[in-house]
């Protein structure tokens, strides 16, 4: 399938980092290697000692870096959106890929195509963390039905874009859930204010386990 590379919408991808040297490679590698170009990717790190920042400096398409302390990765993601000046806003953790080079083309086309269109997300594959061909775990998504998320029903994290607008108008990650905020900020978009969402049956992301 043919996308339109051109798009007027720019991306905002966000990699929050700690000590990632072993990682971040693939993972910078893979947003370079997009066919969409029009976007600004974003790596938020708590003070790593090790070589992440220096490799993550060698990519010219990383926008900004900021290496700071931080309460955690929550805390990091919010960072990234409040700098984030893209229309949309995805985040691709540190030991995450994207499984093609036209997933934001993809993404760019679906927002460009209907205004409306408020978030989209996909399916995930986790995958070895040391042979990344090794598949784990297939994670199939679906459209989202009213009721699901009390059920346990999520969508991937990663494969998640959203406006810059919705994160504007109904607040970021909630730092009182250590490790479910992510979760939490889908639910709270979808199940509580209703957003308008396009589910993909496409793997976007690979996720290490």
């Amino acid at each position: 399938m043919q996308f339109n590379t051109h798009s007027n919408i720019k991306i905002t991808i966000i990699t929050v980092t700690y000590n990632s040297e072993n990682t971040i490679k693939t993972t910078l590698d893979s947003v370079a290697d997009q066919t969409f170009k029009n976007i600004e990717h974003l790596i938020i790190d708590g003070k790593s000692t090790d070589n992440t920042i220096s490799i993550a400096k060698k990519y010219p398409h990383v926008t900004k870096i900021i290496s700071e302390s931080d309460q955690g990765i929550y805390d990091a993601m919010n960072k990234g959106i409040k700098f984030a000046t893209g229309d949309i806003v995805a985040f691709l953790n540190s030991d995450d890929f994207y499984a093609k080079n036209d997933v934001l083309s993809c993404v760019a086309k679906i927002f460009d195509e209907n205004i409306s269109i408020e978030a989209c997300y996909s399916d995930l594959i986790f995958i070895d963390k040391i042979n990344i061909k090794k598949i784990v775990r297939y994670w199939k998504s679906n459209k989202f039905i009213s009721g699901s998320f009390p059920k346990g029903w999520s969508p991937p994290h990663p494969t998640f874009f959203a406006r810059r607008s919705v994160y504007n108008r109904f607040g970021s990650f909630n730092l009182n859930y250590r490790f479910a905020a992510d979760n939490d900020i889908m639910m709270r978009f979808l199940e509580v204010y209703k957003i308008k969402t396009d589910y993909v049956p496409e793997v976007w992301v690979k996720m290490r386990i």
